[in-house]
């Protein structure tokens, strides 16, 4: 361990004035997908997240809630920490700013600041958000109210200790235009010099003495330290700051500070500042990441409008909310959460793209070759070496991008073989290989192939998607082999074992059906299933055109079929439905057509049909068929070669 680089990243420590919202998530499954990133690259990680507990805000939501604030704050941590849990959250520590190892060092550091002239006595007069618990200037205020929040603000008047801001200024702003990584993303830096430190720096009150839940000032009781001097020093007291032996001589400085713009202004000010004043050195980049807002604007738990990230989890997968949360917005910027653009990120980059590579790949491999892994003996140049080299470029594009933050981009580059992967089962059509005993080998090889793919993806998405690659690793064969869990196997292609036992498993992310799951998580009433008014449906049993539009009629092309078994009627039929896409049906045709006579027929096919079960295989959709008085049947084919997916009007 003690060779290994280190790295520290933390997020902000989160206040508990209520349960926190999908947000709030946002910035911990960032933080926590750059540990994991971390440790699966070899460094020695600590990743710190914790809670704020202090302030006149929270002593006034317990007495509203009719609690002592002690037991009001324990209730939310509790709950905090459930929901780190629920949504795979592997930090190395949780500081509380209530606990002693974070108490006894915060006054120290304000007597030493006492000491050396950094904070004096003084009275402070003018505006106050509690919320934000901020103060503000005239000339800050929006119209009367708090420029962050758009609340009211309160005009105060109190003995106060402040520490002398501008003392440090200029030794910040040199900083800060030497080491352009400070700040990230760079639009940030230029807001906090013109907006905040180049119009010069106010003292700043770092006590309060109209309420009692906080640090005393251990000279003066009758004051309490305020939240910001309290709060930001949670990045080193969790260390163990100042004493010999402890992991504030390993990690600090912090490599990465991960906050919401927000509060941007207290972490790259206020905090800098602090540690100038300690004589500490300064966290290499702070990066204030944009916010997550709905379609109407910000979300917060004050306007009652937050979305609870335990629903969504407990719903659809924490590695389901965890890929759009990553995935969905380029880090830095502002995103839209919709339940539309979740759910589709749901079905086509988890279900469509990764869930139907594996369980197609795993079903050939089943089916063609009883699931042992076969060996790649018949390698074609051509048609293997865009896998191949697409696959073991990723490992470094992904590491180009996340050491930038860009944990967006770094989860296209890993699409990118999760796609070529599926496009290299449409090129090779393993589906007729295995006509042709002459083409076993080849056949094998590209079995072989995609496998070793799925393994690369599933290495690569551990920090992401954790839960994900467990299921993989049971399918393909390796869930006991940690060495090909491994970054470092991911050096050379053709690492898996041949004679490996592979076995298709359940569907990694199910698709939904996008209206059912918005109606649902809306509580909206059920919708009737047709618009046509009654008076006519019963008079001539006619559609309108909006109703015959509804049904999603596309061309299919049969890839593989199979008796279904303990059942004479029924055959299993997977059918390409276009763009690489797959789906797997479960059709009453076994007395009309034999499983060898479907393949490669193009077919019409309802794709918008709700999924069910049938003898307990799941069907996703239809295939036409037509029936004479006598009970023959035949399907409902094309005459022309058209492609998969295209749609029948």
């Amino acid at each position: 361990m003690a060779d290994k680089k280190s790295f520290y990243i933390t997020t902000p420590i989160y206040y508990p004035s209520n349960r926190l919202h999908v947000g709030n998530s946002y910035t911990t499954v960032a933080a926590d997908a750059m540990a994991r990133f971390k440790r699966l690259t070899g460094y020695r990680v600590w990743f710190l997240t914790g809670t704020d507990e202090h302030g006149q805000k929270i002593q006034r939501q317990a007495e509203a809630a009719g609690k002592p604030t002690a037991e009001f704050v324990d209730e939310i941590v509790d709950w905090i920490k459930e929901l780190w849990e629920e949504l795979d959250i592997c930090y190395d520590d949780f500081i509380r700013t209530s606990e002693p190892r974070h108490t006894e060092k915060v006054a120290r550091m304000f007597t030493r600041f006492y000491e050396q002239g950094d904070i004096y006595k003084g009275k402070y007069e003018g505006w106050y958000c509690t919320p934000c618990e901020a103060y503000w200037t005239e000339r800050q205020m929006d119209e009367g109210n708090c420029p962050d929040c758009g609340r009211k603000v309160e005009l105060i008047d109190e003995e106060a200790y402040f520490f002398r801001m501008s003392r440090y200024a200029q030794a910040l702003i040199d900083h800060i235009e030497a080491n352009p990584e400070f700040i990230l993303p760079p639009s940030r830096k230029n807001e906090m010099i013109n907006n905040f430190l180049k119009p010069g720096l106010e003292d700043l009150c770092v006590s309060r003495t109209s309420f009692d839940w906080g640090i005393p000032v251990p000279f003066d009781p009758d004051h309490v330290i305020y939240v910001w001097l309290d709060a930001l020093s949670n990045y080193i007291t969790a260390l163990g700051y100042g004493e010999e032996g402890s992991l504030h001589e390993v990690f600090w400085p912090a490599d990465v500070q991960l906050i919401g713009k927000d509060i941007l202004r207290f972490h790259t000010i206020y905090w800098p500042i602090f540690l100038m004043a300690l004589g500490e050195p300064l966290p290499k980049t702070v990066f204030g990441h944009g916010w997550l807002m709905l379609e109407e604007g910000k979300m917060s738990k004050s306007k009652g409008n937050a979305i609870d990230p335990r629903v969504l989890a407990e719903r659809y997968s924490s590695d389901a909310l965890r890929y759009f949360l990553l995935r969905e917005i380029p880090f830095g910027q502002d995103g839209i959460f919709s339940l539309e653009s979740f759910i589709t990120r749901i079905n086509n980059d988890l279900a469509n793209d990764l869930g139907n590579l594996v369980s197609r790949t795993l079903t050939m491999a089943e089916r063609y070759f009883d699931g042992v892994l076969p060996e790649p003996t018949a390698y074609d140049e051509r048609a293997d070496e865009d896998l191949r080299s697409t696959a073991l470029q990723i490992p470094d594009a992904v590491e180009s991008e996340m050491e930038q933050m860009k944990i967006s981009d770094a989860l296209t580059e890993i699409w990118l073989l999760v796609r070529s992967s599926n496009k290299y089962i449409d090129d090779n059509m393993p589906w007729n290989l295995a006509k042709d005993p002459e083409k076993r080998d080849r056949l094998g090889t590209v079995i072989y192939n995609l496998i070793e793919s799925i393994r690369f993806v599933a290495v690569i998405i551990q920090p992401f998607i954790p839960r994900t690659p467990d299921s993989i690793w049971e399918q393909i064969g390796i869930k006991d082999d940690p060495e090909l869990q491994s970054w470092a196997s991911l050096g050379k292609w053709g690492a898996m074992k041949p004679g490996t036992t592979v076995k298709r498993g359940d569907d990694l992310f199910p698709r939904l059906n996008m209206q059912a799951e918005i109606r649902e998580m809306r509580g909206d009433p059920p919708v009737e299933e047709t618009n046509v008014p009654e008076k006519e449906e019963e008079q001539e049993g006619l559609i309108n055109l909006e109703y015959f539009q509804k049904v999603d009629l596309r061309v299919a092309k049969v890839i593989s079929a199979e008796s279904v078994p303990k059942s004479d009627k029924l055959l299993k039929i997977e059918v390409n439905v276009g763009e690489g896409k797959n789906r797997q049906v479960v059709a009453g045709i076994a007395k009309h057509y034999k499983p060898e006579e479907l393949v490669d027929q193009s077919v019409l096919f309802v794709a918008n049909l709700k999924p069910a079960k049938l003898r307990g295989v799941l069907s996703q959709g239809m295939i036409l068929a037509a029936t004479d008085q006598d009970g023959k049947l035949a399907l409902s084919t094309v005459d022309q070669d058209l492609p998969p997916g295209s749609r029948v009007s």
